[in-house]
């Protein structure tokens, strides 16, 4: 039985975790197939926007602990490269990426909304990394991207105490792109992924790129990459268009050529 719900409006895919009873905790299954979805979604040039959200009072409430009884050490470890794996090909979607988050975001919830681009989250929404308290660390790159996204001192607080980020101090700290209340969760998600694949799609992904590969660049190299893709855009078929469209005051129509 699947536990992924696509669902698809224009340019924009859900991916919707629907498991409720058990708050969207990842069996080694879920993460299987997330990941296949996820490899047809970077396939696929007509999608423009990605969604990601939960069922019910939990967004992804961390691993399907129970599968972890018995498990040898290799198991585990095969596990954990499956996730760092599924979760790298989220963070490298060429698409730009939403993660709405309804309810609980524990562990790999939390590292699965790191990887998209943008967070949305509810007031409903709690955020933490818990696994110390299992005598054990984040194994789907939170210690990485939190400390990334928050800074260092923030990011070991959470993750050496394994205490819950509430979501009015998320928005605070600058984790969050929007808070809102939970029953307008849905639309504020598709407002702004609706945003997003209005734009022209080659800009939109060169830019997504840049910015995610600059970071692990110095600032010259950076740059560099930034002027190669701009001039890219420039001689593409959209970049005309835009430059057309601007000049005869029409809105302009982009093919992602």
């Amino acid at each position: 039985m699947s536990h992924l719900v696509i669902e698809r409006a224009g340019a924009v895919l859900t991916i919707r975790i629907d498991r409720e009873e058990a708050l969207g905790a990842l069996s080694r299954s879920m993460v299987a197939e997330l990941g296949e979805r996820l490899r047809a979604v970077r396939a696929d040039d007509t999608v423009r926007a990605v969604v990601l959200t939960g069922t019910g009072r939990g967004f992804v409430a961390g691993a399907d602990i129970g599968e972890y009884d018995g498990a040898s050490a290799a198991e585990f470890d095969a596990y954990q490269r499956l996730s760092r794996s599924v979760f790298g090909e989220l963070a490298a979607l060429p698409q730009p990426t939403v993660a709405a988050v309804n309810g609980y975001a524990f562990g790999g919830g939390f590292e699965l909304a790191l990887c998209c681009d943008f967070i949305v989250a509810s007031e409903r929404a709690r955020f933490a990394l818990p696994e110390v308290k299992l005598g054990l660390i984040p194994g789907g790159g939170g210690t990485q991207r939190l400390a990334r996204a928050l800074g260092t001192r923030l990011t070991k607080e959470l993750v050496l105490t394994g205490r819950t980020l509430h979501p009015d101090e998320a928005d605070r700290r600058g984790l969050l792109t929007r808070l809102v209340p939970a029953d307008e969760l849905a639309g504020a998600a598709a407002e702004l992924a609706g945003q997003l694949a209005a734009g022209a799609p080659l800009a939109v992904r060169e830019a997504k790129r840049v910015i995610d590969d600059g970071v692990r660049q110095d600032l010259d190299a950076a740059l560099t990459a930034e002027q190669a893709a701009l001039a890219r855009l420039y001689a593409s078929a959209d970049g005309r268009e835009g430059i057309a469209a601007f000049r005869a005051k029409r809105p302009p129509t982009f093919t992602g050529r």
